[in-house]
């Protein structure tokens, strides 16, 4: 007999308030390319970045702390690398050359922090204290920051790398002036990850597999 019982979700009174678009943002963020002035072999969008500078920022966290035996919390830093771009989902992706030229690096900096309070005002106001620490960059202790940026920065040569393995000399610079940046800014933990790991992302899958 059939099942007469009905499972929508109950709908919501009237009197009760909207719902909050927050998340709902963040969830955009996978239609906002990376990249958009260069011509990409493979695209990238940013919620594949905000993954990736995650994980790599948890693996040099760990790094840190238990090779290098610094109080750090790696789950505290890949929580606040996975929101490092969250206001990319409304101010989409700014490019490198705009973003970081000598006459937008204010006016950027000013606009991701107006942004970044907005959207946290559109948070439940219990939750505000908390997401707002977790987006504002400023509120980061020094030690997180300093990580997210060497794993935002590790991510981004990564891509660059395999870019120009799929014959892709569009990124050849981009590459260049990426890795000056990780020599001038070398730190334990990344000379750790690139000596222990970073071989393995010129691998073929067979290769990975047979554990060359």
């Amino acid at each position: 007999m059939p099942d007469s019982r009905d499972h929508r979700p109950p709908r919501r009174p009237s009197h009760a308030p909207s719902h909050s678009p927050f998340y709902a943002h963040l969830s955009r963020l996978r239609y906002i390319k990376r990249w958009g002035l260069m011509r990409n072999a493979v695209e990238e969008d940013v919620a594949q970045h905000s993954w990736e500078v995650a994980v790599l920022a948890h693996a040099l966290a760990v790094i840190s702390r238990d090779v290098f035996k610094q109080a750090i919390d790696p789950n505290a830093v890949a929580a606040r690398a996975l929101f490092h771009d969250a206001t990319e989902a409304i101010t989409g992706d700014l490019p490198t050359p705009v973003k970081y030229s000598p006459a937008m690096r204010h006016a950027t900096a000013n606009l991701e922090g107006e942004v970044c309070r907005e959207m946290v005002s559109l948070l439940p106001e219990v939750l505000q204290p908390a997401m707002g620490n977790m987006m504002d960059h400023e509120q980061w202790p020094s030690a997180e920051a300093a990580l997210v940026k060497t794993a935002d920065r590790l991510a981004a040569w990564l891509k660059c790398q395999a870019e120009l393995r799929h014959g892709n000399p569009e990124f050849a610079q981009a590459a260049q002036q990426i890795e000056g940046k990780l020599q001038e800014h070398m730190t334990p933990e990344l000379r750790y990850f690139l000596d222990t790991f970073g071989g393995a992302f010129e691998l073929t899958l067979d290769s990975l597999m047979r554990g060359d």
